[in-house]
């Protein structure tokens, strides 16, 4: 992961401290589709946006998609640790960092650019030089905040101010009273002191112009008095306007008070009106959220979260739908493909019985021994008895049994057939079984294989990915199959061919993320009955019949459903054999028996 500098303004409009947070830059899984999973992505958080690419080399080639960060919404996942998701609106983005350090990296980066580059952020405001309108918000707040008109206080609570509010009143039109009242006093005086002046005059005159003015002795000009009215100051009767306020303010105060009265015997009838508009809010609110939730699970209804997985949002029933319907679009695709096709003749030459029939020196000689000799032991016995091996499917010759067997919640249920095919060798369908050159052939549900390492002439190890059906993880195997030919102890008995697959480990193919790494021991053993010709006719394919029995013991790892296992094993399991056996039907067809 990396960090670029970018600009952002010139150095006249943006201040130092001011300035666009620098652009990051670097890798993370992005949650691409149900067929592709998690793919990595170069992803670029510049301008409060958040671009994607296919890879840093790509970038000149422009953008794969966009989100603008304003309205959106960051979700670190609650169980995985690495992983956070982005919304805006129908949008979703389903991330994953290397580790949940780059993911706190990448979250308070994102939420920094939501930050500094939303609509009335601080530093668009002080890029605009409107700091004061910041200051004003905040002063106009907190002038609101501390009013005695609170959010939340009942009638009785302001009709207890209201009586406060009476009495300072009361007490302030008291004190304007008394000063009104000395003012009357103080003008009373000034008169009565006036008129013993005026009579002094009388003996003294001032020196006079003829303006009309008069002056001091002292030469001065300076008016001796200025006129007097018999009402005071202004011609105003202070006592009588005194009263006047009193009464005023004193209906006004009644008047508030019978409104108080009425608003306290209302407030019962407000105050249920008020609870059941509440209540029918609560419950659009909730509607509303419920049809949001819904609309979101259908629209993104592919996403990681619902998928095969610990977590995961999909419930058993659903899980079991997803699969079925994935399972029928697949036969559907291949029954078209089997129509389309033309088989290329492949000339694979079958090594003689001999090669088959030894034993190799390879490092894991002597577990194929072990396996080989279990499956002649165990695989062949009867499945009656106390096996508990139940019948689940019977199609003419075939028969499918299980025995249910579950390990810390996990389906590890057995699974056992038989079946009975003309005009083939037990070796040819051995052969088959176990040769990778036709493996694509015939078997529908790989998506690739390849060889791994090739131990002997008998015996491989391969490497291969099945087919995702979604919701399921997609799965693969990693396993040594090997191909012998067990000669029978007495001479009326047939002989045996066998393969037998089982899980290894192995340098080059260590497990990935992508893939849940599935465990097999699979074996598939036939003998040959020949019924003999009439005459002296040479044997054919009409006197041969091949007993087959194949064994599976399948950990599929994982969290699907056991329900859903074993409803897709007893669906595939006998759909899978016809096929197989009907390829080898078809591939021997007119030639020379291979016993």
């Amino acid at each position: 992961m990396s960090e670029k500098s970018s600009a952002s303004g010139s150095d006249e409009d943006v201040e130092p401290e001011s300035a666009q947070p620098v652009e990051f830059g670097g890798v993370l899984s992005k949650w691409t589709n149900y067929i592709h999973g998690w793919q990595d992505r170069w992803v670029v958080l510049k301008n409060n946006t958040l671009s994607y690419y296919k890879s840093e080399d790509e970038r000149e080639y422009g953008c794969r998609g966009s989100l603008c960060l304003s309205k959106a919404v960051i979700t670190p996942h609650e169980f995985d640790e690495c992983r956070f998701d982005i919304s805006v609106n129908d949008s979703v983005w389903y991330l994953r960092a290397e580790d949940p350090e780059h993911r706190l990296q990448w979250i308070e980066s994102i939420e920094l650019h939501k930050a500094e580059s939303g609509y009335g952020s601080e530093s668009s405001l002080r890029r605009h030089g409107s700091m004061l309108s910041l200051t004003s918000a905040a002063s106009a707040l907190s002038a609101t905040s501390t009013s005695s008109f609170k959010k939340g206080h009942r009638l009785c609570e302001k009709l207890a101010e209201m009586e406060t509010f009476r009495d300072i009143l009361c007490r302030q039109v008291d004190t304007l009273q008394k000063y009104f009242d000395s003012c009357a006093d103080a003008v009373s005086k000034d008169e009565f002191h006036r008129d013993r002046v005026e009579e002094d005059e009388d003996d003294f005159p001032a020196a006079s112009r003829p303006d009309g003015e008069c002056y001091n002795n002292n030469g001065s000009k300076e008016k001796l008095f200025a006129p007097a009215s018999p009402k005071g100051i202004n011609g105003i009767d202070f006592k009588g306007e005194a009263i006047t306020f009193k009464a005023t303010t004193a209906g006004i105060l009644s008047t508030l008070s019978h409104c108080i009265e009425l608003m306290v015997k209302r407030e019962d009838s407000w105050q249920k009106r008020l609870e059941k508009e509440l209540e029918k809010r609560r419950r659009v609110e909730d509607a509303y959220k419920s049809a949001v939730h819904e609309l979101k699970k259908k629209s993104h209804y592919g996403g990681p979260d619902y998928e095969e997985g610990p977590n995961s949002l999909i419930n058993e029933d659903e899980f079991f739908d997803a699969v079925e319907a994935a399972l029928d679009r697949q036969d559907k695709i291949e029954e078209q493909c089997q129509s389309e096709k033309v088989r290329i003749p492949r000339l694979t030459p079958v090594p003689p019985g001999d090669v088959y029939s030894s034993i190799s020196t390879h490092r894991f000689a002597t577990k194929v021994e072990e396996m080989v000799q279990n499956h002649m032991t165990y695989s062949l016995q009867d499945v009656g008895g106390d096996a508990n091996w139940q019948l689940v499917i019977e199609e003419g010759e075939m028969k499918v049994y299980r025995r249910e067997v579950e390990e810390n919640g996990i389906v590890l249920d057995p699974l056992k057939a038989t079946h009975a095919v003309k005009g083939v060798t037990g070796h040819e369908v051995c052969h088959y079984f176990w040769d990778t050159a036709v493996r694509m052939d015939w078997e529908t549900t790989i998506e690739n294989f390849n060889v791994v390492e090739t131990l002997s002439d008998n015996a491989i190890i391969v490497y291969q990915t099945h087919k995702r059906v979604w919701p399921a993880s997609q799965r693969d195997v990693l396993y040594l199959s090997a191909i012998r030919k067990i000669l029978a102890t007495n001479e009326n008995d047939p002989d045996t061919w066998l393969v037998c697959n089982f899980s290894v480990d192995h340098e080059n193919a260590a497990p990935s993320n992508r893939c849940v790494r599935a465990k097999i021991n699979v074996a598939m053993i036939c003998q040959t009955l020949v019924s003999p010709p009439e005459g002296d006719k040479e044997i054919s394919r009409d006197n041969i019949l091949c007993k087959i029995t194949y064994v599976a013991n399948v950990n599929p790892g994982g969290w699907a459903p056991a329900s859903v296992l074993r409803a897709v094993a007893k669906r595939e399991y006998p759909k899978f054999l016809k096929r197989f056996t009907s390829y080898v039907q078809e591939k021997t067809s007119g030639k020379p028996i291979l016993f």
